[in-house]
């Protein structure tokens, strides 16, 4: 399965926009709310150089690239929490995603509507953070008075939920990321059974305009404090300039990108961005005639690391075969790399690396 990430933020801030910029996909762009309905959706390969530099080297027949499924959400509305205009749909799309890139406004333009009128991309990206929190808050309260019951009747289970629930309604109602200590499993399992939307992993993209792009603007500067504050990193994008890049061929799209200085484009930076959100790495499979990239999680086993692939593989795990790639690309091949003791075997319990190239020994 995809890195699942869902595009978000208030009506007419770009986010379709950006969804074809990222993916070619030719959605719906209009200047009105709600142009988005049903979700847009598109699973894109992750541009990742170290994977062009190991086909490069051995020239496989196939090549699988890592992926991601990029989802655009309906825009929200304050309200949303409370059903207002697409809410109940945003918020269960939302939901579904492992990752949320909230699209904030940061252009100046008459003939694009604004929802509040005017630029200000704090108070945007407030509103829909508060609607999330406000979301959660609704649904720990019920869950909160079905858990008192509960505990009424006598429910062992429904009296250790209680202290868990009413922290995480505390925590929310002060604005604070509910926690609970790390060392206790059940109520970490109680806050994860949860599906918090107000605690997705969360990068804010500053959508400008092409002439605003790098140069800085008081407003992205705002935006980056702001979300500094929540531990969550800022991305700077031309939307629209980069949908219309994404029209054109690769040679053509290249030559225009230098030109205008949006650079290698969003999405590897997005991809950075939500990799480093979630804490994943990616390692890299030589299999027959076909080399693959894959994340996973930092501090996956090899094993499990191994069911990323297939789940067969897991369960016959044998041992795993590692080479950094940087070393790999330096001695030239696994053989080279083993005769210099640079290639490792490793147990079912090592802790696979971002660029490592690992070959896994299982049983069938």
């Amino acid at each position: 399965m995809p890195v699942q990430v869902g595009i978000t933020g208030l009506p007419n801030v770009g986010k379709s926009t950006l969804f074809n910029a990222l993916s070619a996909a030719g959605a719906a762009v209009e200047n009105r709310p709600f142009c988005t309905v049903d979700p847009n959706r598109a699973v894109v390969p992750v541009p990742d150089e170290r994977l062009d530099r190991l086909v490069a080297l051995v020239s496989p027949e196939r090549v699988r690239p890592a992926t991601i499924e990029l989802v655009d959400i309906a825009g929200l509305v304050e309200g949303a929490s409370r059903g207002e205009g697409l809410g109940n749909a945003f918020l269960a799309q939302i939901r579904e995603v492992d990752a949320l890139v909230h699209v904030v406004r940061c252009f100046d333009d008459p003939n694009v509507v604004h929802q509040y009128g005017d630029v200000d991309p704090v108070r945007d990206a407030e509103v829909v953070r508060t609607e999330l929190v406000l979301k959660d808050l609704d649904g720990v309260e019920r869950r909160l008075e079905k858990a008192r019951h509960g505990a009424k009747v006598g429910l062992k289970d429904a009296r250790a939920e209680l202290p868990v629930l009413e922290k995480v309604r505390d925590d929310l109602a002060a604005g604070r990321a509910p926690a609970v200590d790390e060392k206790d499993e059940e109520g970490s399992a109680v806050l994860a059974g949860l599906f918090l939307l107000s605690t997705k992993p969360v990068v804010y993209a500053a959508n400008v305009s092409e002439e605003a792009f790098g140069a800085g603007c008081a407003s992205i500067a705002a935006l980056r404090v702001h979300a500094g504050t929540l531990g969550a990193p800022v991305i700077e994008v031309a939307a629209r300039t980069e949908a219309e890049l994404a029209e054109l061929d690769a040679a053509e799209r290249a030559v225009f990108a230098a030109e205008l200085g949006v650079g290698e484009g969003s999405l590897p930076r997005l991809v950075r961005a939500v990799y480093d959100t979630l804490g994943l790495v990616t390692f890299f499979t030589m299999v027959g005639v076909e080399v693959g990239a894959w994340p996973v999680k930092r501090g996956t086993g090899a094993a499990r690391a191994a069911g990323r692939i297939h789940s067969d593989m897991e369960r016959g795990f044998i041992r795993a075969e590692v080479v950094p790639l940087a070393v790999l690309l330096e001695l030239g091949s696994e053989q080279a790399a083993r005769d210099r003791g640079a290639l490792s075997v490793e147990g079912r319990e090592y802790q696979v690396r971002d660029g490592d190239v690992v070959r896994f020994k299982f049983r069938s």
